[in-house]
């Protein structure tokens, strides 16, 4: 399994912050606190880092070449936030011809409303949504819950 983390910032919001200024008040700084990944998440050399800054990580970036270059077709999307990063990433994806899987339970975003309204648009024509359970099994060899 290869994996892929993102991080999301701008250099300079008002150089290369695109729409993402007029929308918010402040952005997430390349280099700043809030940019870094979680200090529970160790990348290790044979996994991707990908810095974005734009909702999806496949706009200004290399992951579509990267994903080629691995062989892989599917993708198993989890992270913050449900809405904006993960789904504009997952429709993309899916634009790039990707098998998408939406992982449910491991997607996070400011309310359960928002939550839910990516989850039942993915899964209307975009990505197999999934939880932790189902991908674990999976991934392990058992049979998707």
């Amino acid at each position: 399994v290869k994996i892929v983390f993102t991080r999301h910032g701008v250099y300079d919001p008002q150089n290369d912050g695109g729409m993402l200024t007029t929308w918010w008040d402040d952005l997430i700084v390349h280099g700043s606190e809030a940019w870094e990944l979680d200090k529970k998440l160790k990348p290790t050399s044979s996994d991707l880092i990908v810095d974005k800054n734009r909702y999806s990580a496949f706009q200004g970036t290399h992951l579509d070449d990267w994903l080629r270059k691995n062989g892989v077709e599917d993708l198993i999307i989890s992270g913050v936030m449900t809405n904006l990063c993960c789904e504009t990433t997952a429709r993309d994806a899916f634009g790039h011809d990707y098998r998408v899987f939406f992982v449910a339970d491991a997607t996070a975003t400011i309310n359960e409303e928002l939550h839910l309204a990516t989850l039942k648009n993915l899964a209307y024509g975009f990505s197999y949504i999934i939880d932790t359970k189902g991908l674990c099994s999976h991934l392990t060899g058992g049979n998707a819950a």
